[in-house]
């Protein structure tokens, strides 16, 4: 065994290992954040109705949907997603209402 300087370190080698295992684990645990924090962006949490009705217009731009069809899905949408005129209890009749 090869010995520099006598059998032990000099503080300033101990000082230079010590950063640099401070270093390397801050290297490790910074590349580890930015590996989880990176990835698509969030976006901010919207109701559905607006992200749906935004899909729908470009759709109708793209020209996939017609007007007809446009109008139709937007009352849809508007709708929470029942048909216009239908009822909420699937025992009734879209238009009759039930008195008691």
């Amino acid at each position: 065994m090869m010995v520099w300087f006598g059998s032990h370190w000099a503080f300033w080698q101990s000082a230079v290992m010590s950063l640099a295992i401070l270093a390397f684990w801050a290297l490790v645990i910074w590349v580890i954040y930015a590996f989880v924090t990176s990835g698509p962006p969030r976006t901010q949490d919207r109701a559905d109705g607006v992200d749906a009705r935004h899909i729908l217009d470009q759709r109708l731009a793209r020209g996939e949907i017609d007007a007809e069809e446009y109008r139709r899905l937007r009352d849809l949408i508007g709708s929470d997603g029942r048909h216009p005129g239908a009822s909420a209890w699937p025992s009734q009749k879209a238009g009759s209402a039930s008195r008691r």
